[in-house]
């Protein structure tokens, strides 16, 4: 019996003295990031953190987490979980019914047909051997633009339009070789060779292109269903028609690319692009008809209801001013995805610190990664949420956002920096 209760209370005392380390390690780091956050490089800005154990469940600091803030490409962590809830394995490429010698289609706005990085080859493949291809354009109707984004950037490389069935990736590709080299060969008397204030006129598919420039320019084209069916034309050969509607009957799918190759450059490039088409493909599972509102509002309503915070989210990309997220709203979809996709696979889609993507020249480790995390920048404003691995073998959760700051975005990286460097050499 007296060895028994010997035993009995050694565990206990064993099970104190780690509680006990526990609690002077979580009042360490509370200290650390206390006075980290006061410094001169966060005091004139709005700051947010949150550092979740994810085993454990405890929340380890918290500072205005439940604070609501610009997210910029943070929300892109919002439509890559619309995607790996309502995607399939492979991207729906389009929608399809064969009636007697003619091949109805409508786009599904998968963004990878013929585009500059991808350059997938899917829908014209398929479509070649039907003598008769009648599009059906009428199944997107919101603006090519989301609510909220900055008028000037409409031949920013970074917004080009949103569209049912993009080709090219809805930009034209410039480049230098024994003169100017324009794809699609469609807008080649479109481009001229000069000097200009912009790369495209406003109104109209008018490009210039400085003839002394080497880099490869990719200007948004504007977009409507006359032109998607023209290029489509070209690209086939042939003439294609329109359809004022799609025949009753069974519609069968084409798919085209892996998802996770699309979700791996959106998040690693921050791609704008890619994120407004998967959440426009994202809806194409839930109905015919195309509506990012459609597939936001179905995500927050079915598989995000219990956000504390639910954010005002009214893109896929983050290039609006609109969007409002809290650092504990970003860090519950985190551990969302944590828990619901594999370890391996979910790392291989975020940029890794020093080594890929947004962060190939930040936070890099000693021998290997230790951050795996989504940025997201506008003008004054700077946000890094993920994952991060500490020395000890633990993992976890944060997001650190940083809104309306006026010093060089260099310091405040650098304050971040100290931060996580600290939490994955002492946690």
């Amino acid at each position: 019996m007296l060895k028994k209760n010997f035993i009995f209370i050694s565990y206990l005392l064993i099970l104190f003295m780690l509680q006990g380390c526990a609690v002077q390690r979580h009042r360490k780091l509370q200290r650390f990031l206390d006075t980290s956050i006061s410094k001169a490089h966060f005091e004139q800005q709005f700051t947010g953190i949150l550092v979740l154990d994810p085993v454990s469940g405890d929340t380890l600091y918290a500072h205005n987490s439940q604070k609501y803030f610009t997210p910029a490409s943070n929300a892109k962590l919002f439509t890559l979980y619309a995607g790996l809830k309502l995607l399939p394995d492979s991207i729906p490429a389009l929608r399809y019914i064969s009636l007697n010698d003619t091949l109805y289609v409508q786009g599904t706005g998968d963004p990878s047909q013929l585009h500059p990085y991808f350059r997938d080859s899917t829908v014209l493949h398929f479509l070649k051997p039907y003598p008769q291809v009648a599009l059906y354009s009428q199944n997107f109707t919101e603006p090519p633009w989301a609510p909220g984004w900055a008028w000037e950037d409409y031949d920013g490389p970074y917004a080009p339009e949103r569209s049912a069935l993009p080709l090219y990736g809805n930009v034209v590709e410039v480049f230098n070789q024994d003169g100017l080299q324009v794809s699609p060969g469609y807008f080649r008397d479109s481009v001229n060779a000069l000097r200009y204030p912009s790369k495209r006129l406003q109104d109209a598919n008018l490009f210039f292109a400085d003839p002394g420039r080497q880099d490869t320019l990719l200007i948004p084209f504007k977009t409507d269903s006359t032109l998607t069916r023209q290029l489509l034309e070209q690209a086939l050969g042939r003439p294609v028609s329109f359809a004022p509607r799609l025949p009753r009957g069974d519609r069968k799918t084409l798919y085209s690319l892996p998802a996770d190759s699309l979700y791996q450059r959106m998040m690693q490039e921050s791609d704008n692009f890619l994120a407004e088409q998967l959440l426009l493909a994202a809806s194409s599972t839930l109905s015919d008809t195309l509506s990012s509102e459609k597939a936001r509002a179905y995500v927050l309503g079915n598989f995000l209801k219990d956000l504390r915070q639910p954010p005002l989210w009214v893109d896929g990309s983050g290039l609006s001013r609109y969007n409002l997220f809290s650092p504990e709203s970003l860090v519950y979809v985190l551990h969302r995805m944590y828990e619901e996709v594999p370890r391996e696979r979910l790392f291989a889609i975020f940029p890794a610190g020093g080594v890929s993507g947004t962060l190939k020249e930040w936070y890099a480790g000693d021998r290997e990664p230790y951050i795996f995390a989504k940025t997201g920048t506008l003008s004054n404003n700077l946000c890094l949420s993920g994952y991060l691995q500490t020395r000890s073998g633990n993992l976890l959760i944060f997001s650190f956002m940083n809104n309306h700051f006026r010093q060089p975005s260099l310091e405040i990286k650098e304050g971040m920096r100290r931060v996580f460097e600290w939490l994955r050499d002492t946690y």
